[in-house]
């Protein structure tokens, strides 16, 4: 039910918004899909907004999952473990998950942007707080949080396709153009033993739950993560077109990943 209402209302957002069409077909024309690929992810750019009580305040949801054994045998080594996650697919359902399933022994911390409503703020962040599931803000003290838990084994999860404020990114190529790229990933991935697995959250069809998917950094990049920022910067983003690609109508290419923050020019870092 909630993800027919949320069908309804993400081409609502669509046909009431000439900013929020030209965004999201211009950024999908620049990865290469059709129009017929960016009509598509309309109504699931607006489950993913329908979801969310659900996740948040509901019991638990119907979860499968592929490439689990990547997890286990980064605990086994004793390495922790970074999570890298697009706008694809539910990315909420991915902590979510671990949490459920790994995180009495292993715990993860995922990084947020905290509302700005404070009634917002406090709702979101009571949500996301569970047994085996932290949160940490976008500050220093939330990367020092983030770095403390994968020297002690733990995991850790954030989205690195999302902009990040001016001084904290530099540009790096996504699908053949600029966009302001965060360093922290990388920073994370030098934290010590560290496990780089990339993973999304696929959304059934139907109402029947979420497919997590988990893949090893190194699989789909070609190679370890270099330690020059910029070079690692595109390494990663190269890693989430790969990851968008399994899936492209389940991305959301409503999100303003080209923008550029105050006095970033395109060129610098």
């Amino acid at each position: 039910m909630l993800h027919a209402l949320g069908w309804l209302l993400g081409w609502l957002s669509f046909a009431l918004s000439g900013r929020y069409r030209q965004r999201l077909f211009a950024n999908a024309a620049q990865a290469g899909f059709s129009r017929q690929v960016a009509l598509a992810s309309v109504g699931e750019a607006g489950k993913l907004v329908a979801e969310l009580p659900r996740l948040w305040l509901g019991r638990p949801v119907p979860v499968s999952w592929t490439g689990a054994e990547h997890i286990e045998a980064a605990h086994a080594r004793g390495e922790g473990v970074l999570f890298l996650t697009p706008h694809l697919g539910c990315f909420e359902v991915t902590a979510q998950s671990y949490a459920k399933r790994f995180g009495h022994a292993n715990p993860m911390t995922v990084l947020f942007r905290p509302a700005r409503q404070v009634w917002l703020r406090d709702l979101v962040a009571g949500a996301r707080q569970r047994p085996g599931l932290f949160a940490a803000p976008t500050t220093l003290a939330g990367v020092k949080q983030l770095i403390k838990a994968l020297k002690a084994g733990q995991a850790v999860g954030l989205l690195p396709d999302q902009v990040p404020p001016e001084g904290q990114g530099v540009w790096a190529p996504f699908f053949d153009r600029e966009a302001y790229t965060m360093t922290l990933s990388a920073r994370l991935a030098q934290a010590g033993r560290v496990q780089i697995l990339l993973s999304w959250g696929e959304r059934l069809a139907g109402g029947r739950g979420y497919r997590v998917h988990v893949r090893p950094f190194d699989l789909l990049n070609g190679g370890a993560l270099a330690q020059d920022p910029a070079e690692s910067a595109a390494q990663i983003n190269r890693a989430m077109e790969a990851l968008v690609r399994e899936c492209p109508t389940q991305y959301l290419w409503s999100y303003n990943r080209y923008k550029s923050p105050v006095r970033a020019a395109p060129g610098s870092s």
